[in-house]
């Protein structure tokens, strides 16, 4: 029988599997649909991700008093943060030939969240699935089960380096207690 983790403990982390040349051509070509209309794809994502998970708000001031998904979208704050999302994503899709460029970028990403923002490494996680959900609906003609795959699977790259961030810098949940 399996321990049960600690929550503040990080979780095992399992190498997430490497895109093919195939599978990183697909993700760069839908990419450059999705990119096309970054900014509003992006504010897309966040608001879905802000109204299915509302704790996340928890990290930005800005906007975490905001229910009301047309006030979000109206937020500059909200489409600046959007705008940093997707250029982020865009550093990585561009370089996926590069894995150290790939991890270097996500690292800077992964300890800005662990150290300066203090978000929870869930997040990211959760936060992958809203992206192939969005996308999926908003690009179905062209998100296929073969381009769903691909990018299930850039998603988890994603995340496997960010997490990654967090153990080498330490990170370590605050309890509300320790605050």
């Amino acid at each position: 029988m399996e321990k049960e983790r600690d929550v503040g403990e990080p979780e095992r982390r399992e190498r997430a599997e490497p895109l093919s040349d195939l599978e990183c051509n697909i993700v760069q070509n839908t990419w450059a649909r999705v990119y096309e209309s970054c900014e509003d794809v992006g504010v897309a994502i966040l608001i879905r991700f802000f109204v299915n998970f509302p704790s996340a708000k928890q990290y930005f001031s800005q906007f975490q008093d905001m229910e009301d998904p047309e006030e979000m979208e109206r937020s500059s704050q909200l489409r600046k943060h959007a705008c940093r999302v997707m250029n982020a994503i865009n550093s990585v899709v561009e370089n996926l030939h590069d894995p150290e460029k790939v991890s270097s970028v996500l690292a800077l990403v992964g300890k800005a969240h662990a150290l300066k923002h203090k978000v929870e490494p869930m997040y990211f996680k959760i936060l992958s699935g809203v992206i192939l959900e969005v996308l999926a609906e908003d690009f179905g003609e062209c998100f296929t089960p073969e381009v769903q795959t691909a990018w299930t699977k850039l998603m988890a790259v994603l995340y496997w380096h960010i997490t990654g961030a967090y153990q080498e810098v330490g990170w370590v949940k605050l309890s509300s207690s320790a605050v």
